[in-house]
């Protein structure tokens, strides 16, 4: 308790200062940027400097500066400096920060739709993932919410996530049965999980690696890279390919700041952002493939046969529920149907 105090009296001060200085620090608008004068935009990441996603982001605001000859820089606080993603969403509509990463999903407080990057497999494969967030389509959703306060400008891969626990293998949706497993606090996540005949948990991140070692829960659920990165492939050695679901990360703007670029601005930071994606997407091949590598040598066991059509199937009533449910979840499944090859998920 006095270390989450202590982080958001810091938060604070630094989001003090921020709001303090915008008004007077650099141009206002990129019309009247010049190199001696830029226009500073503002980007919180509470992800830490060595992730695969912050580097990405890293080599966009060096993007950002080259392209527009130093009149527009990128100022990244990183390392959750101005507090969690839903504290920075905040500040971000407010206009203390303009731009920021988030989970996809988190972004569902402002617009609904957003649920659906947290259902379950919305796609068959990486392929597909990738054909569809980097298609046409997409890239007109991501712009179509300015009136929600923010403007999408690309995203990033956080992998597939799958289950993992402490030495059972989970082939089929029996197998999770009874299970409690730790899930993100996210209502998608609980649903489908739920769904499963397994008992979601939320709890912090943080509580993870003691709750696998205690027993408190049987598994979890992410990407490889957390068994090497967060070290629980020490107390999970089975982590079982379900590959449940693809939740990408959004680099987003707010509408404010937005609308104070020139038109050849909004171009030059969208080419830039893409091709940090370009960039991470290969940067994060690399990284899981040797966490894979590297937890195989801890002695955890991959579980690749798993019968994925029957998780499919017992999950697929959460997305017909949220597409009734959310008119906004239907539309963007129709864009990623439309955008991808086997029709509406």
């Amino acid at each position: 308790m006095r270390k989450r105090l202590i982080s958001g009296i810091v938060a604070l001060v630094l989001v003090a200062a921020l709001a303090a200085c915008a008004p007077a620090s650099g141009a206002r608008t990129s019309a009247e940027a010049t190199p001696e004068n830029p226009l500073v935009l503002t980007l919180a990441n509470n992800l830490g400097d060595d992730h695969v996603t912050s580097k990405a982001l890293a080599s966009f605001a060096e993007d950002v500066k080259r392209r527009s000859g130093g009149r527009i820089a990128v100022k990244i606080y990183g390392n959750g400096q101005l507090g969690d993603e839903p504290e920075v969403l905040g500040q971000l509509h407010q206009g203390i920060v303009d731009m920021t990463r988030v989970s996809a999903p988190g972004l569902a407080t402002y617009d609904p739709g957003y649920n659906t990057f947290g259902l379950p497999y919305l796609f068959d494969s990486e392929q597909e993932f990738y054909e569809v967030m980097d298609s046409p389509q997409m890239a007109d959703y991501l712009r179509s919410t300015a009136d929600e306060g923010f403007v999408g400008l690309t995203y990033y891969s956080s992998g597939a996530r799958s289950f993992y626990t402490g030495n059972k293998p989970i082939r089929t949706p029996e197998d999770l049965r009874g299970q409690k497993i730790r899930v993100q606090d996210m209502r998608s996540q609980t649903d489908f999980v739920g769904a499963l005949g397994a008992a979601p948990v939320v709890m912090a991140f943080s509580d993870t690696y003691t709750s696998l070692q205690t027993g408190l829960i049987d598994g979890a659920e992410s990407n490889e890279t957390v068994l090497t990165d967060s070290a629980h492939g020490e107390v999970s050695h089975a982590f079982s390919m379900t590959e449940h679901t693809r939740i990408p990360d959004m680099l987003v703007i707010s509408t404010e700041t937005w609308d104070r670029l020139a038109p050849a601005d909004e171009q030059l930071l969208t080419e830039a952002a893409r091709a940090s994606t370009e960039r991470q997407k290969a940067d994060w091949a690399r990284t899981t493939q040797e966490a894979i590598t590297e937890a195989k040598a801890m002695g955890v066991e991959f579980i690749t046969d798993v019968d994925t059509n029957a998780f499919r199937a017992a999950t697929r009533p959460v997305i017909d529920q949220y597409a009734k449910r959310y008119p906004q979840v239907a539309e963007l499944l129709s864009v990623i149907g439309s955008a991808g090859k086997r029709g509406t998920p």
